[in-house]
Protein backbone atom coordinates (compact mmCIF):
# COMPACT_ATOMS: atom_id res chain seq x y z
CA UNK A 1 0.00 0.00 0.00
CA UNK A 2 1.55 3.25 -1.20
CA UNK A 3 1.43 6.12 1.52
CA UNK A 4 0.11 9.48 0.41
CA UNK A 5 -0.81 12.85 2.18
CA UNK A 6 -4.46 14.47 1.57
CA UNK A 7 -6.28 17.08 2.50
CA UNK A 8 -9.80 17.23 3.58
CA UNK A 9 -12.35 19.65 4.84
CA UNK A 10 -14.80 19.14 7.68
CA UNK A 11 -16.72 19.92 10.51
CA UNK A 12 -17.38 18.26 14.16
CA UNK A 13 -18.09 19.37 17.54
CA UNK A 14 -15.45 19.53 20.35
CA UNK A 15 -16.49 19.07 24.02
CA UNK A 16 -14.33 22.00 25.26
CA UNK A 17 -13.97 21.74 28.70
CA UNK A 18 -15.97 24.88 29.32
CA UNK A 19 -18.63 23.25 27.05
CA UNK A 20 -18.43 20.27 29.72
CA UNK A 21 -18.63 22.05 32.70
CA UNK A 22 -21.67 24.03 31.49
CA UNK A 23 -23.20 20.69 30.90
CA UNK A 24 -22.56 19.11 34.17
CA UNK A 25 -24.00 22.04 35.99
CA UNK A 26 -27.23 22.26 34.23
CA UNK A 27 -28.14 18.62 34.87
CA UNK A 28 -27.13 18.86 38.76
CA UNK A 29 -29.90 18.97 41.31
CA UNK A 30 -30.21 21.97 43.83
CA UNK A 31 -27.92 20.34 46.87
CA UNK A 32 -25.55 18.54 44.54
CA UNK A 33 -25.47 22.05 43.03
CA UNK A 34 -24.31 23.73 46.30
CA UNK A 35 -21.68 20.75 46.80
CA UNK A 36 -20.11 21.66 43.42
CA UNK A 37 -20.10 25.36 44.61
CA UNK A 38 -18.50 24.74 47.37
CA UNK A 39 -15.96 22.76 46.24
CA UNK A 40 -15.12 25.30 43.84
CA UNK A 41 -14.87 27.61 46.62
CA UNK A 42 -12.79 25.54 48.35
CA UNK A 43 -10.38 24.55 45.09
CA UNK A 44 -10.34 28.29 43.63
CA UNK A 45 -8.81 31.68 45.91
CA UNK A 46 -10.21 33.89 42.69
CA UNK A 47 -14.17 33.13 43.99
CA UNK A 48 -16.15 34.04 46.91
CA UNK A 49 -19.12 34.57 48.26
CA UNK A 50 -21.56 37.63 47.49
CA UNK A 51 -24.46 39.04 49.41
CA UNK A 52 -28.01 39.40 48.13
CA UNK A 53 -28.08 42.81 47.80
CA UNK A 54 -24.84 42.76 46.01
CA UNK A 55 -22.12 44.91 48.12
CA UNK A 56 -18.68 45.71 47.78
CA UNK A 57 -16.42 44.47 50.29
CA UNK A 58 -15.84 46.49 52.86
CA UNK A 59 -12.28 48.60 52.89
CA UNK A 60 -9.82 46.47 55.01
CA UNK A 61 -8.37 48.92 57.80
CA UNK A 62 -4.76 50.60 57.33
CA UNK A 63 -2.40 48.01 59.11
CA UNK A 64 0.44 50.55 58.83
CA UNK A 65 -1.69 52.84 60.76
CA UNK A 66 -2.05 50.28 63.43
CA UNK A 67 0.91 49.08 63.61
CA UNK A 68 3.60 51.75 62.64
CA UNK A 69 2.69 54.19 65.22
CA UNK A 70 1.78 52.58 68.79
CA UNK A 71 2.07 55.50 70.64
CA UNK A 72 -1.73 56.87 69.18
CA UNK A 73 -3.14 53.89 70.12
CA UNK A 74 -5.99 54.46 72.69
CA UNK A 75 -6.09 53.34 75.76
CA UNK A 76 -7.28 49.45 76.19
CA UNK A 77 -9.30 47.96 79.29
CA UNK A 78 -6.27 46.08 79.80
CA UNK A 79 -4.30 49.02 80.04
CA UNK A 80 -7.15 50.47 82.24
CA UNK A 81 -6.68 47.46 84.85
CA UNK A 82 -3.43 47.87 84.98
CA UNK A 83 -4.09 51.19 86.41
CA UNK A 84 -6.72 49.98 88.89
CA UNK A 85 -4.29 47.35 90.16
CA UNK A 86 -1.73 49.59 91.66
CA UNK A 87 -4.45 50.46 94.50
CA UNK A 88 -5.04 47.45 95.45
CA UNK A 89 -3.93 47.70 98.78
CA UNK A 90 -1.55 45.19 100.40
CA UNK A 91 -3.68 43.33 102.71
CA UNK A 92 -7.54 42.59 101.98
CA UNK A 93 -10.04 41.54 104.93
CA UNK A 94 -9.92 37.42 105.33
CA UNK A 95 -13.73 37.76 106.04
CA UNK A 96 -14.59 39.22 102.59
CA UNK A 97 -14.70 38.08 98.99
CA UNK A 98 -13.03 40.13 96.21
CA UNK A 99 -16.00 40.47 94.30
CA UNK A 100 -17.28 42.79 97.60
CA UNK A 101 -14.69 45.48 96.85
CA UNK A 102 -13.52 45.47 93.12
CA UNK A 103 -16.10 45.04 90.21
CA UNK A 104 -14.86 41.68 88.26
CA UNK A 105 -13.09 42.02 84.75
CA UNK A 106 -16.27 42.21 82.27
CA UNK A 107 -17.08 39.34 80.61
CA UNK A 108 -16.15 39.14 76.79
CA UNK A 109 -19.29 40.09 74.84
CA UNK A 110 -21.14 37.80 72.14
CA UNK A 111 -19.82 40.67 70.08
CA UNK A 112 -15.99 40.47 70.42
CA UNK A 113 -16.13 36.71 70.62
CA UNK A 114 -15.24 34.88 67.57
CA UNK A 115 -18.07 33.29 66.02
CA UNK A 116 -18.55 29.33 66.67
CA UNK A 117 -21.65 28.25 64.39
CA UNK A 118 -21.10 25.35 66.08
CA UNK A 119 -23.35 26.68 68.26
CA UNK A 120 -26.00 26.88 66.43
CA UNK A 121 -25.94 23.83 64.26
CA UNK A 122 -28.76 21.73 64.97
CA UNK A 123 -27.92 18.18 66.13
CA UNK A 124 -28.97 15.39 63.90
CA UNK A 125 -31.54 13.46 65.00
CA UNK A 126 -30.20 9.87 65.98
CA UNK A 127 -32.40 7.07 65.38
CA UNK A 128 -32.05 3.33 65.64
CA UNK A 129 -32.97 0.53 63.15
CA UNK A 130 -35.47 -2.52 63.95
CA UNK A 131 -32.80 -4.68 64.28
CA UNK A 132 -31.21 -2.51 67.28
CA UNK A 133 -34.55 -1.65 69.29
CA UNK A 134 -35.27 -5.70 69.36
CA UNK A 135 -31.54 -6.27 70.54
CA UNK A 136 -31.80 -3.55 72.78
CA UNK A 137 -35.00 -5.29 74.33
CA UNK A 138 -33.45 -8.59 74.40
CA UNK A 139 -30.61 -7.72 76.19
CA UNK A 140 -32.93 -6.55 78.88
CA UNK A 141 -34.80 -9.53 78.69
CA UNK A 142 -33.82 -12.73 81.15
CA UNK A 143 -33.53 -14.99 78.54
CA UNK A 144 -31.43 -18.15 79.28
CA UNK A 145 -27.86 -18.71 77.39
CA UNK A 146 -29.53 -21.11 74.88
CA UNK A 147 -32.63 -18.95 74.57
CA UNK A 148 -30.25 -15.88 73.83
CA UNK A 149 -28.33 -17.30 71.08
CA UNK A 150 -31.91 -18.56 69.90
CA UNK A 151 -33.28 -14.57 69.89
CA UNK A 152 -29.89 -13.52 68.52
CA UNK A 153 -30.81 -15.80 65.50
CA UNK A 154 -34.46 -14.89 65.31
CA UNK A 155 -34.04 -11.17 65.53
CA UNK A 156 -31.49 -11.18 62.72
CA UNK A 157 -34.50 -13.14 60.40
CA UNK A 158 -36.89 -9.99 61.00
CA UNK A 159 -36.24 -8.22 57.66
CA UNK A 160 -37.77 -4.76 57.57
CA UNK A 161 -41.71 -4.88 57.43
CA UNK A 162 -41.34 -6.82 60.81
CA UNK A 163 -41.95 -10.39 59.95
CA UNK A 164 -39.38 -13.85 60.02
CA UNK A 165 -37.94 -14.47 56.72
CA UNK A 166 -37.28 -18.23 57.85
CA UNK A 167 -38.91 -21.40 59.30
CA UNK A 168 -38.02 -22.38 62.82
CA UNK A 169 -37.03 -25.58 61.09
CA UNK A 170 -34.39 -23.39 59.16
CA UNK A 171 -33.37 -21.90 62.70
CA UNK A 172 -33.39 -25.51 63.98
CA UNK A 173 -30.61 -26.66 61.57
CA UNK A 174 -28.82 -23.56 62.15
CA UNK A 175 -28.19 -23.94 65.80
CA UNK A 176 -25.18 -25.74 67.14
CA UNK A 177 -25.82 -29.84 67.64
CA UNK A 178 -24.22 -29.44 71.29
CA UNK A 179 -27.03 -27.35 71.95
CA UNK A 180 -29.80 -30.09 71.39
CA UNK A 181 -32.47 -27.59 70.95
CA UNK A 182 -36.07 -28.77 70.46
CA UNK A 183 -39.23 -26.77 68.07
CA UNK A 184 -40.90 -25.90 71.06
CA UNK A 185 -38.22 -24.35 72.81
CA UNK A 186 -37.59 -21.88 69.72
CA UNK A 187 -41.48 -21.53 69.72
CA UNK A 188 -41.15 -20.15 72.94
CA UNK A 189 -38.74 -17.67 71.86
CA UNK A 190 -40.05 -16.56 69.31
CA UNK A 191 -43.32 -16.12 70.85
CA UNK A 192 -41.73 -13.85 73.36
CA UNK A 193 -40.25 -11.91 70.94
CA UNK A 194 -43.61 -11.28 69.28
CA UNK A 195 -44.73 -9.30 71.96
CA UNK A 196 -41.56 -6.97 71.99
CA UNK A 197 -42.32 -3.15 71.07
CA UNK A 198 -43.79 -2.89 68.23
CA UNK A 199 -46.16 -5.71 68.82
CA UNK A 200 -46.85 -8.23 66.38
CA UNK A 201 -43.08 -8.77 65.32
CA UNK A 202 -41.49 -11.39 64.09
CA UNK A 203 -44.79 -12.85 62.68
CA UNK A 204 -44.95 -15.65 60.00
CA UNK A 205 -47.29 -13.99 58.35
CA UNK A 206 -50.32 -11.19 58.48
CA UNK A 207 -52.63 -13.15 60.20
CA UNK A 208 -50.33 -14.22 62.77
CA UNK A 209 -49.21 -10.31 63.98
CA UNK A 210 -53.16 -9.05 64.06
CA UNK A 211 -53.83 -12.04 66.02
CA UNK A 212 -50.70 -11.21 68.27
CA UNK A 213 -52.05 -7.39 68.36
CA UNK A 214 -55.45 -8.34 68.95
CA UNK A 215 -54.31 -10.29 71.85
CA UNK A 216 -52.70 -6.94 73.24
CA UNK A 217 -55.81 -5.24 73.16
CA UNK A 218 -57.63 -4.02 76.66
CA UNK A 219 -60.39 -7.12 77.98
CA UNK A 220 -62.92 -4.52 77.74
CA UNK A 221 -61.97 -3.48 73.91
CA UNK A 222 -65.67 -3.35 71.92
CA UNK A 223 -65.74 -6.57 69.37
CA UNK A 224 -61.94 -7.92 70.37
CA UNK A 225 -63.46 -11.41 70.76
CA UNK A 226 -65.35 -11.44 67.45
CA UNK A 227 -62.61 -9.71 65.98
CA UNK A 228 -59.75 -12.52 67.20
CA UNK A 229 -62.26 -15.03 65.64
CA UNK A 230 -62.34 -13.52 62.61
CA UNK A 231 -58.72 -13.40 62.40
CA UNK A 232 -58.09 -16.62 63.80
CA UNK A 233 -60.99 -18.67 61.74
CA UNK A 234 -62.45 -16.72 58.89
CA UNK A 235 -59.25 -14.72 57.52
CA UNK A 236 -59.58 -15.62 53.74
CA UNK A 237 -63.05 -14.62 54.34
CA UNK A 238 -62.28 -11.22 55.05
CA UNK A 239 -59.40 -11.07 52.18
CA UNK A 240 -62.15 -12.30 49.53
CA UNK A 241 -64.23 -9.71 50.92
CA UNK A 242 -67.31 -12.07 51.39
CA UNK A 243 -69.20 -9.77 53.85
CA UNK A 244 -72.62 -11.98 53.77
CA UNK A 245 -70.60 -15.63 54.53
CA UNK A 246 -68.94 -13.52 57.53
CA UNK A 247 -72.00 -11.56 58.82
CA UNK A 248 -74.07 -15.58 58.99
CA UNK A 249 -69.99 -17.34 60.34
CA UNK A 250 -69.76 -14.50 63.64
CA UNK A 251 -73.48 -14.51 63.42
CA UNK A 252 -73.45 -10.66 63.36
CA UNK A 253 -75.59 -7.60 61.77
CA UNK A 254 -73.80 -5.45 58.97
CA UNK A 255 -73.25 -2.65 61.12
CA UNK A 256 -71.67 -4.89 63.64
CA UNK A 257 -69.52 -6.57 61.08
CA UNK A 258 -68.84 -3.27 60.32
CA UNK A 259 -67.53 -2.24 63.76
CA UNK A 260 -65.12 -5.55 63.51
CA UNK A 261 -63.43 -4.80 60.66
CA UNK A 262 -62.78 -0.96 61.38
CA UNK A 263 -61.03 -2.87 64.55
CA UNK A 264 -59.17 -4.79 62.44
CA UNK A 265 -58.06 -2.30 60.17
CA UNK A 266 -56.71 0.22 63.44
CA UNK A 267 -54.12 -2.48 63.76
CA UNK A 268 -50.68 -2.22 61.63
CA UNK A 269 -49.97 -4.85 59.25
CA UNK A 270 -46.33 -4.12 59.41
CA UNK A 271 -45.06 -3.59 62.45
CA UNK A 272 -41.61 -2.82 61.51
CA UNK A 273 -42.49 -0.10 59.37
CA UNK A 274 -42.69 1.97 62.71
CA UNK A 275 -39.30 1.95 63.62
CA UNK A 276 -37.03 3.03 60.94
CA UNK A 277 -33.67 4.54 60.67
CA UNK A 278 -34.05 6.28 57.47
CA UNK A 279 -33.71 10.27 57.50
CA UNK A 280 -36.21 12.33 55.90
CA UNK A 281 -35.15 14.08 52.72
CA UNK A 282 -35.84 17.56 51.92
CA UNK A 283 -36.61 19.25 49.07
CA UNK A 284 -35.00 22.59 47.97
CA UNK A 285 -37.55 23.86 45.14
CA UNK A 286 -35.45 25.60 42.25
CA UNK A 287 -37.72 28.01 41.30
CA UNK A 288 -41.68 29.39 42.52
CA UNK A 289 -44.09 30.33 41.38
CA UNK A 290 -46.85 32.79 42.60
CA UNK A 291 -49.58 35.00 41.01
CA UNK A 292 -49.72 38.37 41.17
CA UNK A 293 -51.92 40.55 39.51
CA UNK A 294 -53.90 37.96 37.38
CA UNK A 295 -50.43 36.82 35.84
CA UNK A 296 -48.52 34.00 36.66
CA UNK A 297 -44.77 34.97 38.19
CA UNK A 298 -42.04 32.42 37.92
CA UNK A 299 -39.25 33.75 39.97
CA UNK A 300 -35.73 31.83 40.79
CA UNK A 301 -34.72 30.49 44.13
CA UNK A 302 -32.71 32.89 45.77
CA UNK A 303 -31.65 30.61 48.78
CA UNK A 304 -31.43 27.53 46.52
CA UNK A 305 -27.38 28.62 45.88
CA UNK A 306 -25.38 31.06 47.01
CA UNK A 307 -24.01 33.93 44.80
CA UNK A 308 -20.79 34.24 43.48
CA UNK A 309 -18.03 36.68 42.85
CA UNK A 310 -14.32 37.45 41.42
CA UNK A 311 -12.50 38.08 44.29
CA UNK A 312 -11.38 41.56 43.51
CA UNK A 313 -8.05 41.91 45.63
CA UNK A 314 -6.69 38.49 44.88
CA UNK A 315 -7.28 39.53 41.18
CA UNK A 316 -5.58 42.80 41.50
CA UNK A 317 -2.23 40.74 42.72
CA UNK A 318 -1.97 39.40 39.39
CA UNK A 319 -0.08 42.24 38.18
CA UNK A 320 2.19 42.24 41.19
CA UNK A 321 2.91 38.67 41.23
CA UNK A 322 6.61 38.79 40.05
CA UNK A 323 7.27 34.98 40.03
CA UNK A 324 5.96 33.99 36.22
CA UNK A 325 4.60 30.46 37.50
CA UNK A 326 2.73 32.19 40.26
CA UNK A 327 1.87 34.36 37.79
CA UNK A 328 0.18 32.20 35.51
CA UNK A 329 -1.71 29.97 37.97
CA UNK A 330 -3.32 33.24 39.35
CA UNK A 331 -4.43 34.23 35.62
CA UNK A 332 -5.61 29.95 34.92
CA UNK A 333 -7.35 30.80 38.43
CA UNK A 334 -9.34 34.02 37.61
CA UNK A 335 -10.05 32.42 34.07
CA UNK A 336 -11.47 29.19 35.44
CA UNK A 337 -13.65 31.79 38.04
CA UNK A 338 -14.71 33.49 35.49
CA UNK A 339 -16.10 30.60 33.07
CA UNK A 340 -17.53 28.96 36.19
CA UNK A 341 -19.52 31.80 37.15
CA UNK A 342 -20.26 32.47 33.63
CA UNK A 343 -22.06 28.06 33.72
CA UNK A 344 -23.89 29.32 36.87
CA UNK A 345 -25.89 32.38 34.86
CA UNK A 346 -26.52 30.42 31.77
CA UNK A 347 -27.94 27.46 33.81
CA UNK A 348 -30.00 29.89 35.87
CA UNK A 349 -31.24 31.92 32.85
CA UNK A 350 -31.70 28.53 30.96
CA UNK A 351 -34.00 27.07 33.84
CA UNK A 352 -35.97 30.03 34.12
CA UNK A 353 -36.65 29.98 30.90
CA UNK A 354 -37.61 26.36 30.84
CA UNK A 355 -39.72 27.16 34.12
CA UNK A 356 -41.84 29.88 32.35
CA UNK A 357 -42.49 28.00 29.15
CA UNK A 358 -44.01 25.41 31.32
CA UNK A 359 -46.24 27.67 33.45
CA UNK A 360 -47.38 29.38 30.42
CA UNK A 361 -48.44 25.67 28.60
CA UNK A 362 -50.05 24.33 32.41
CA UNK A 363 -51.98 27.49 33.40
CA UNK A 364 -54.65 25.33 33.55
CA UNK A 365 -53.28 23.14 35.88
CA UNK A 366 -51.83 26.04 38.37
CA UNK A 367 -55.64 27.04 38.11
CA UNK A 368 -57.91 23.89 38.58
CA UNK A 369 -55.74 21.17 39.07
CA UNK A 370 -54.77 17.53 37.58
CA UNK A 371 -58.03 17.53 35.63
CA UNK A 372 -56.88 20.68 33.68
CA UNK A 373 -53.33 19.41 33.04
CA UNK A 374 -52.48 19.66 29.10
CA UNK A 375 -50.55 16.88 27.07
CA UNK A 376 -46.97 17.99 26.61
CA UNK A 377 -43.53 16.99 25.74
CA UNK A 378 -40.08 17.44 25.59
CA UNK A 379 -40.22 18.82 21.53
CA UNK A 380 -42.29 21.38 22.29
CA UNK A 381 -40.45 23.28 25.18
CA UNK A 382 -37.81 22.80 23.16
CA UNK A 383 -38.95 24.31 19.82
CA UNK A 384 -40.21 27.24 21.67
CA UNK A 385 -37.09 28.21 23.60
CA UNK A 386 -34.82 26.98 20.86
CA UNK A 387 -33.06 24.38 22.60
CA UNK A 388 -32.08 20.56 22.38
CA UNK A 389 -34.05 17.92 23.58
CA UNK A 390 -31.55 16.49 25.14
CA UNK A 391 -31.00 20.06 27.26
CA UNK A 392 -34.68 20.33 28.15
CA UNK A 393 -34.61 16.66 29.76
CA UNK A 394 -31.49 17.84 31.77
CA UNK A 395 -32.66 20.91 33.00
CA UNK A 396 -36.01 19.11 33.88
CA UNK A 397 -34.34 16.25 35.75
CA UNK A 398 -34.44 16.42 39.66
CA UNK A 399 -35.45 20.59 39.53
CA UNK A 400 -38.60 21.43 41.28
CA UNK A 401 -41.10 24.41 41.31
CA UNK A 402 -43.15 25.37 44.43
CA UNK A 403 -46.55 26.47 42.81
CA UNK A 404 -49.70 27.48 45.44
CA UNK A 405 -50.67 23.36 44.73
CA UNK A 406 -47.49 22.14 45.88
CA UNK A 407 -43.79 21.47 44.78
CA UNK A 408 -43.83 19.77 41.60
CA UNK A 409 -40.88 18.23 39.55
CA UNK A 410 -40.52 19.75 36.46
CA UNK A 411 -40.93 16.13 34.98
CA UNK A 412 -44.51 15.98 36.20
CA UNK A 413 -45.81 19.02 33.39
CA UNK A 414 -45.36 16.52 30.95
CA UNK A 415 -47.11 13.65 29.95
CA UNK A 416 -48.50 11.60 26.62
CA UNK A 417 -51.71 12.41 25.44
CA UNK A 418 -54.91 10.57 24.41
CA UNK A 419 -56.96 11.98 21.24
CA UNK A 420 -60.89 12.71 22.26
CA UNK A 421 -63.74 12.31 20.14
CA UNK A 422 -64.17 16.17 19.28
CA UNK A 423 -60.68 16.11 17.74
CA UNK A 424 -58.90 16.96 20.70
CA UNK A 425 -56.11 16.14 23.41
CA UNK A 426 -55.84 15.23 27.03
CA UNK A 427 -53.02 14.28 28.88
CA UNK A 428 -52.29 11.02 31.11
CA UNK A 429 -52.40 13.24 33.88
CA UNK A 430 -55.76 14.74 33.00
CA UNK A 431 -57.01 11.20 32.43
CA UNK A 432 -55.56 9.48 35.95
CA UNK A 433 -57.10 12.46 37.92
CA UNK A 434 -60.32 11.70 36.63
CA UNK A 435 -60.15 8.18 37.44
CA UNK A 436 -58.80 9.02 40.70
CA UNK A 437 -62.16 11.15 40.55
CA UNK A 438 -64.42 8.48 40.24
CA UNK A 439 -63.06 6.03 42.48
CA UNK A 440 -63.30 8.36 45.20
CA UNK A 441 -67.25 8.91 44.29
CA UNK A 442 -67.84 5.74 43.79
CA UNK A 443 -70.17 3.13 46.07
CA UNK A 444 -68.04 1.09 48.74
CA UNK A 445 -70.04 -2.03 48.06
CA UNK A 446 -70.20 -1.64 44.39
CA UNK A 447 -67.09 -0.38 43.07
CA UNK A 448 -66.37 0.10 39.40
CA UNK A 449 -64.70 -1.90 37.42
CA UNK A 450 -61.88 -0.72 34.82
CA UNK A 451 -64.72 -1.54 31.96
CA UNK A 452 -67.26 0.81 33.67
CA UNK A 453 -64.80 3.49 34.14
CA UNK A 454 -63.80 3.37 30.46
CA UNK A 455 -67.44 3.64 29.36
CA UNK A 456 -67.82 6.86 31.63
CA UNK A 457 -65.07 8.32 29.94
CA UNK A 458 -66.00 7.49 26.89
CA UNK A 459 -69.01 9.71 27.49
CA UNK A 460 -67.35 12.42 28.01
CA UNK A 461 -65.78 12.30 24.92
CA UNK A 462 -62.39 10.51 25.81
CA UNK A 463 -61.64 7.11 24.08
CA UNK A 464 -59.00 4.98 26.51
CA UNK A 465 -59.28 1.40 26.72
CA UNK A 466 -60.07 -0.90 29.68
CA UNK A 467 -56.12 -1.95 29.77
CA UNK A 468 -54.76 1.64 29.64
CA UNK A 469 -57.20 2.64 32.82
CA UNK A 470 -55.89 -0.71 34.42
CA UNK A 471 -52.19 0.75 33.82
CA UNK A 472 -53.08 4.13 34.98
CA UNK A 473 -54.80 2.71 38.00
CA UNK A 474 -51.94 0.21 39.11
CA UNK A 475 -49.27 3.25 38.65
CA UNK A 476 -51.26 5.20 41.48
CA UNK A 477 -51.25 1.96 43.51
CA UNK A 478 -55.27 2.17 43.30
CA UNK A 479 -56.57 -1.87 44.17
CA UNK A 480 -58.81 -3.43 41.25
CA UNK A 481 -62.44 -3.59 42.49
CA UNK A 482 -62.74 -6.70 44.39
CA UNK A 483 -60.14 -5.58 46.45
CA UNK A 484 -61.84 -2.05 47.13
CA UNK A 485 -65.43 -3.47 48.17
CA UNK A 486 -66.16 -2.65 51.92
CA UNK A 487 -69.16 -2.27 53.75
CA UNK A 488 -71.03 0.82 53.33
Amino acid sequence: MKQALHLRLGQHLTMTPQLQQAIKLLQLSTLELQTEIQEALDSNMMLELTDDDNSETKSEPNEESSFDNPSEKSPSDDDSLIMQQENIPTDLPVDSAWDDIYDTVPQQTNASREFDSREFEIPESSSESLHEHLVWQMELTPFSETDHIIAEIIIDSVNDDGYLDTTIEDILQSLPDELEVELDEIEAVLHRIQFFDPVGVAARDLRETLSIQLKQLPIESPWEKKAQELVDHHFNLLANRDYNLLMRRLAVTEDELKEVVQLIQSLQPRPGSQITDSKPEYIVPDVTVKKVKGRWLVELNADAAPKLRVNNHYASLIKKVNNSADSTNMKNQLQEARWFIKSLISRNETLLKVATCIVERQQGFLEYGDEAMKALVLHDVAEEVEMHESTISRVTTKKYMYTPRGIYELKYFFSSHVSTAAGGECSATAIRALIKKLIAAEKPNKPLSDSKIANILEEQGINVARRTIAKYREAMNIPPSNERKRLT
